[in-house]
């Protein structure tokens, strides 16, 4: 391969003063990672000597830090900074062994680039430290006093170990690792499976395996969680979307509660965005930091399971003026923060700060870091936190064609990645369903979990609203401008009630947080079937499993990507917690000892999962069927009546179309949300065929039907608040 860099021909050697620039794009380390040693030694020379160290100009395209064969190359850019210089760590000290100032002839523009020679990886940790003007009114606070972590650190140190708080001083919070990139991904291909197909498994990776009733090795951890395969499979969910797992300091604000320590569990406050978080892992990975996640991900695609990254980029762990200062405020505060006329912080994420995305340098920086996970972790997806952020320009109004979000949707990289927003952000503004999308945007469509909720648990005048939302909400998202790939529909998330406690609580128990109940939402279209909390009554626990089927049903039966909340599928509790960001024990994690006690939840999550995947009508329309009907159609208790009123408590929706042997595949979804039984008509059909019910969560741990019912006449009588599905059979 040619050297990029400089000529090697003999008849034109390397000036001496030359600085290396290289023509990769930002962010990209491969053109080091290519140089060999010979080609160090013979055209890399020092040519400076500083405190001690060789070093020469380095490679001004490549940012962060690089170990290339003989040395490391650093880059860094600074809009704003007069000088920078390098900081080097023993490993775990908190002030360096030494500094290296770059030469103000290193400086390329706004760019520090330099190549120190004799380092190795494995025997130092580093941080910059920046000068320049301090001028608070105008977003300028540069700090010649703080150590600085790189905003393009592959690892961070500092909070290896979960719950424990290293030492550090008030100018040294985080520093950077370089990583040694050599992880084999042989011929491992990406699953690729289209979106409508994608049924998506939220989970928070520590929580997911962390209780002792787990069963695995490595609790907490990613290898925890891959030692979840075959249970993943046995659900037969195919995307896993994990919380946040760029590197967070789960320390950060630790406080004690009723003798309970509390912690930022959730992790959606980021401290690096190209770092993994360290204390997930299994053990400690010193300069390989990323290993067991990638194992991870590898051993999730060989499984046919996608994996998609909540990732936050709407705020930073630094916080308002009163936070701490480790990163972008001491780099270009200006740039990389929106800032008020006279310097303050706007705070549309509700955390104290919010990035710049669409001054270009933030863009440029987050498109390398989805370009990095990509390509370094193979990383199927992005769910993007508070992504209406990521549409504000400059001085926080609303943009209608984002450079951001616009470069996301066309990147070549990432063309074949999931990017899916939550529609909105901390500061009122509402997208969901004018999210500019370029046709490739999907979003999580909050109008489906409130419609559906309040349907559900029926609540007059919500039936038509929940007719489209079933339908894929084309009211929102038009077919012929979006497809069927817009709408992620959900009932529970992270964010709010988990599935048993959306009908165990009718309002939320957020005491254990310690403010008074007074965070989380509390508009939670709940109800707790008669009782508040734990019960032994039967009467109400019946009707609870039957409510949590219903919701299944509904969501697996629904056109639009299904996404559900992990340990839904077994009766899963948070005691009636609605916001557990801060609690790390057993109101967060999964017990999975109700897996064997709500078997029968579990079972019918399976078939409902693998009923979704066996008919193709529900995802996506087909060619049509003989019968002649449309693709999809409502009905009321007659059939073919869409004429829903305000106290419609029943709701029929059917699709129709061919499966792939070209057999007529027609399936109908019908809703019963009154409190007494009622009987509906189904359409009527040919007499070569007949209706059949498969699913009908009225007959309580009979829901599934295994034995087939002809259904003659195409009435049915539906207990009350049941859910039924049928599918059509043809007569020999």
């Amino acid at each position: 391969m040619k050297n990029m860099s400089q000529s090697t021909d003999p008849q034109f050697p390397p000036h001496e003063n030359t600085p290396l620039i290289t023509t990769a794009q930002p962010g990209s380390a491969y053109l080091l990672e290519s140089i060999t040693g010979e080609e160090i030694s013979s055209n890399l020379k020092p040519l400076d000597k500083i405190n001690g160290y060789d070093v020469r100009p380095g490679f001004y395209e490549v940012n962060g830090a690089s170990a290339l064969p003989g040395g490391v190359n650093f880059t860094l850019a600074s809009h704003g900074a007069t000088s920078c210089e390098l900081l080097l760590f023993h490993r775990k000290s908190s002030e360096p062994f030494t500094s290296i100032p770059f030469p103000e002839h290193y400086r390329i523009g706004n760019v520090f680039s330099m190549i120190v020679f004799g380092l190795k990886i494995d025997e130092f940790e580093y941080a910059y430290r920046l000068d320049g003007p301090y001028q608070p009114e105008k977003g300028l606070i540069y700090d010649k006093t703080k150590y600085i972590l790189d905003p393009y650190a592959k690892a961070v140190t500092g909070q290896s170990e979960w719950g424990i708080h290293l030492p550090c001083t008030q100018n040294c919070q985080y520093k950077s690792r370089v990583v040694r990139n050599n992880f084999d991904w042989g011929n491992s291909k990406q699953p690729l499976i289209p979106m409508k197909d994608n049924i998506i498994y939220e989970l928070h990776v520590r929580g997911f395996t962390r209780h002792s009733s787990s069963g695995v090795h490595n609790p907490g951890t990613f290898a925890g969680l891959m030692e979840k395969i075959p249970y993943l499979k046995e659900l037969g969910i195919n995307a896993v979307e994990l919380m946040p797992i760029f590197e967070f300091d789960e320390m950060n604000g630790c406080r004690e509660v009723n003798g309970r320590k509390l912690l930022d569990y959730w992790g959606y406050n980021p401290v690096c965005f190209f770092a993994p978080n360290t204390s997930y892992t299994a053990q400690i990975e010193y300069n390989q930091e990323g290993l067991e996640l990638k194992k991870l991900i590898k051993a999730l695609n060989e499984n046919g399971i996608e994996v998609i990254l909540d990732v936050v980029f709407n705020h930073t762990a630094e916080g308002n003026e009163l936070g701490p200062y480790f990163s972008f405020k001491g780099l270009d505060n200006n740039i990389y923060y929106m800032l008020t006329p006279d310097g303050h912080y706007y705070n549309f994420s509700g955390c104290g700060n919010t990035l710049n995305c669409n001054h270009p340098i933030v863009r440029q920086m987050i498109l390398d870091c989805l370009r990095y996970w990509v390509i370094n972790y193979r990383v199927d997806g992005f769910r993007f936190d508070l992504a209406s952020i990521l549409g504000r320009s400059e001085d926080a109004t609303p943009m209608s064609r984002p450079p951001l979000l616009e470069s996301l949707a066309y990147d070549p990289i990432l063309g074949n990645v999931d990017l899916i927003a939550e529609a909105w952000d901390a500061g009122g503004l509402y997208q969901v369903g004018s999210f500019p999308s370029w046709n490739r945007w999907a979003e999580w469509n909050g109008k489906y979990r409130d419609d559906i909720r309040s349907f559900l648990k029926g609540d007059e005048g919500y039936a038509a609203a929940a007719a489209q939302r079933i339908m894929g909400s084309p009211d929102l998202y038009p077919p012929d401008k979006r497809g069927y790939n817009a709408s992620v529909n959900f009932l529970t998330c992270h964010d709010g009630f988990t599935l048993y406690d959306l009908y165990s609580y009718s309002t939320k128990h957020n005491e254990a947080n310690g403010w008074n109940n007074t965070d989380g939402a509390d508009d939670n279209r709940s109800w707790n079937c008669g009782y508040e909390g734990p019960t032994n009554n039967e009467e109400i626990m019946d009707l609870r499993f039957r409510m949590i089927k219903n919701a299944c049903a509904v969501l697996m039966c629904s056109r639009g990507t299904p996404m559900f909340l992990a340990g839904d599928e077994f009766g899963n509790t948070q005691f009636g917690n609605n916001n557990s960001y801060c609690q790390d024990n057993e109101i967060s994690w999964l017990d999975w000892s109700l897996l064997e006690k709500n078997k029968e939840i579990f079972e019918f999550f399976r078939y409902m999962i693998a009923f979704r995947q066996q008919h193709s009508v529900i995802r996506g329309n087909t060619a049509p069927c003989s019968c002649g009907f449309p693709p999809m159609s409502l009905h009321c208790i007659k059939a073919w009546d869409s004429s829903y009123v305000w106290d419609t408590r029943f709701l029929g929706v059917m699709f129709s179309g061919i499966d792939s042997t070209g057999r007529d595949d027609i399936v109908y979804l019908g809703i019963n949300t009154f409190w007494k039984p009622l009987q509906i008509e189904l359409p009527a059909l040919p007499s070569s065929k007949y209706w059949i019910p498969a699913v009908d969560t009225g007959r309580g741990d009979m829901s599934v039907i295994t034995e087939e019912e002809i259904l003659d006449k195409s009435v049915y009588v539906m207990n009350p608040r049941s859910v039924l599905v049928c599918v059509v059979r043809d007569r020999n």
